[in-house]
């Protein structure tokens, strides 16, 4: 279910990577027809905020359309080690050493790729934004991302499912 906000936060920022018909066939009629929705609201709500003029929505959403199927990719595979991390942990005194320096050798990894995509998309960005739209733009993805896991913990909350025992782990509101 966290996948499916963080890719729902994601749509409201990036433009669609996948074509209409792509996500039809991914996805039931009335969830297309709502990812669809979200995207189309989050472009306004950009190009508002931004000021962005036609062209400079379309280069941002092509920079997007190249950029978030990677910054998704490393994110997986952050959340992964993570976890992974997590459950050796929990072995206490009985974890695997190697693997647990392993683990965090490739979190190190992870992140230093995620910073370099960061970069390369930033450096893209500037040459068709103004460094105030793109200060605007970091400080909007960061509402969107927010906003898409203070809806995830509210789903949970309805659910009761938050696990219980697990670090980390916050309890539903």
């Amino acid at each position: 279910m966290r996948r499916v906000h963080l890719a729902i936060a994601a749509a409201f920022v990036v433009a669609p990577a996948l074509s209409g018909q792509q996500v039809a066939q991914q996805r039931t009629p009335d969830r297309a027809a709502l990812e669809r929705q979200l995207r189309e609201r989050t472009a306004q709500i950009t190009r508002k905020r931004l000021g962005l003029n036609d062209s400079q929505m379309q280069q941002l959403q092509l920079v997007n359309s190249r950029f978030a199927p990677q910054l998704s990719a490393i994110a997986t595979r952050e959340r992964e080690t993570r976890r992974q991390l997590r459950q050796e942990m929990m072995a206490g005194g009985q974890a695997n050493q190697s693997r647990v320096s392993g683990l965090i050798d490739s979190s190190l990894n992870l992140q230093k790729q995620r910073i370099s995509l960061i970069e390369a998309e930033q450096r893209e960005l500037a040459t068709f934004l103004t460094p105030v739209q793109r200060a605007r733009y970091i400080a909007l993805q960061a509402q969107f991302r927010n906003r898409a896991e203070q809806l995830y913990r509210q789903g949970q909350g309805r659910r009761g499912g938050m696990r219980r025992n697990r670090p980390g782990a916050e309890k539903p509101r």
